[in-house]
């Protein structure tokens, strides 16, 4: 492929995203429902308040240093579709294809679907308590299919939305902290019921819980995915990853403490949904319904999001003839990827309808897709080393701080998390890889010669 196709600027969408929409992005896709649900199956796993919070610092700190290697491959290559674009750069397109394929039928769909669950769920129980999982279901896919439509009316209308959802969802959290807050501290609550010595199995248990503080952090790419609609994305594509994700981690350990702070660990470790049980505890019925508001908003936002971004890449590989061609069309008049976005919905609502069979569907789709995202994430970050090796004169409008210990040290982090979740979670990973690879199928059949080279 020629350099000008990797590295320009030239694009057939609008560039009609700032700063503050390209942020709000990243808030929006990184709050989800995530810190609303994985701090308690966190804390079951962990048993302890300290390797707790150090889930979420090192889930933090491995973010941020990811970033950094991001930072670098978007500015250098500003198009749509995010990792795929990086990865075509460095590797022979059948490992770009396959990462695609696997975002659509694995992680990314995956992913929409597990958010679509728990705003559907937190809804019934505050609509229809008891309603069943096949009724979650319906109204989980018809939230999908909602914005879904909405998110063909131009990228400028969905930018507006991403404002208006990330300025709701951080005004009712910082409400939850200081509510939480509000009668003092609960110290007892903070020290580990019993007491632990760093052993392998602590290590164990720490990395075993990152597939769910990896989940919480998940999404903070997203503007990466839209980067041909971004304006001077050389630097507010950087900016914007930098900023976001250090403030994601200073709110998710603060709301993580307002939790901690009104319920004891086991309390947390056995509940279901620890924002609603610690408002609960902090001002009764009203503190679980300000949850239940919140999550629904939040988790509304984070589907939008996601719907938004996600399809970009879906547009980019059609582009490139490696995947469904009739998704590389794009509307006439408002410029945006609509084959891909209803392909999109449509493959959700296939996981959304097969997680019903799951006892708990939610964790079982972070279970399913947790492996299978990891490998493509460390050929990911990989991709920086490749790609200053492969083309050392490019232009870098920013470069990775810490080159290579940040690279080497996000590899490793990577690199533990991939082999503990294949190890702890062996079935759903196996299903999640036999997925991805069943693309070569397709790609051996349908893909055109021109684009295999």
């Amino acid at each position: 492929m020629h350099k000008s196709q990797l590295f320009g600027e030239k694009t057939d969408l609008e560039r009609k995203l700032g700063l503050t929409e390209t942020l709000s992005i990243v808030v929006n896709r990184i709050i989800g429902s995530g810190i609303f649900r994985t701090p308690a199956p966190i804390m079951l796993i962990t048993a302890s308040v300290s390797m707790f919070y150090g889930v979420w610092i090192l889930g933090g700190i491995a973010t941020i240093l990811g970033a950094l290697c991001y930072a670098e491959l978007v500015a250098m290559m500003p198009k749509s579709g995010g990792p795929y674009v990086f990865l075509k750069a460095a590797y022979p397109p059948v490992i770009t294809f396959l990462r695609g394929w696997a975002m659509f039928f694995v992680s990314e769909t995956g992913a929409i679907a597990a958010v679509a669950l728990f705003f559907s769920e937190t809804a019934m129980t505050l609509l229809f308590p008891g309603s069943d999982n096949y009724f979650v279901a319906v109204i989980a896919i018809l939230l999908v299919f909602l914005l879904t439509i909405a998110n063909c009316f131009g990228i400028e209308f969905s930018g507006t939305l991403q404002n208006i959802f990330s300025f709701l969802k951080i005004s009712i959290l910082v409400i939850i902290v200081i509510i939480s807050f509000s009668s003092g501290v609960q110290t007892a609550n903070f020290s580990d019921p019993i007491d632990h010595p760093i052993s392998w199995a602590g290590i164990l248990s720490i990395f075993t819980a990152m597939r769910y503080g990896f989940f919480a952090y998940s999404g903070w790419e997203g503007a990466t995915y839209v980067a041909e609609e971004v304006k001077n994305p050389g630097k507010n594509l950087p900016l914007s990853l930098f900023i976001g994700i250090g403030f994601v981690m200073l709110l998710y350990l603060l709301i993580n403490s307002a939790y901690i702070n009104m319920l004891d660990p086991i309390e947390m470790g056995t509940s279901k949904v620890v924002a609603s049980d610690a408002m609960q505890a902090a001002i009764g019925s009203v503190g679980a319904l300000l949850v239940t508001v919140a999550i629904s908003i939040s988790t509304f936002g984070n589907v939008n999001t996601q719907l938004l971004v996600k399809s970009r890449t879906w547009y980019a590989m059609a582009k490139d003839g490696l995947f469904f061609k009739r998704l590389a069309g794009i509307h006439p008049r408002y410029k945006t990827p609509n084959n891909s976005l209803v392909a999109q919905a449509l493959w959700a609502s296939v996981l959304i309808v097969f997680s019903t069979l799951a006892e708990s569907a939610y964790e079982a789709i972070i279970d399913y897709f947790s492996f299978t995202s990891s490998v493509f994430n460390v050929l990911t970050f990989a991709s920086v080393f490749v790609l200053r090796q492969k083309f050392p004169d490019a232009v870098r409008p920013y470069k990775t701080w810490g080159y290579p210990y940040t690279l080497i040290i996000v590899l490793l982090i990577q690199l533990a998390f991939m082999f503990t979740t294949l190890y702890t979670a062996f079935i759903p990973s196996l299903l999640g890889i036999l997925l991805s690879l069943s693309g070569l199928i397709y790609y051996k059949f349908k893909i055109p010669e021109a684009a295999k080279e």
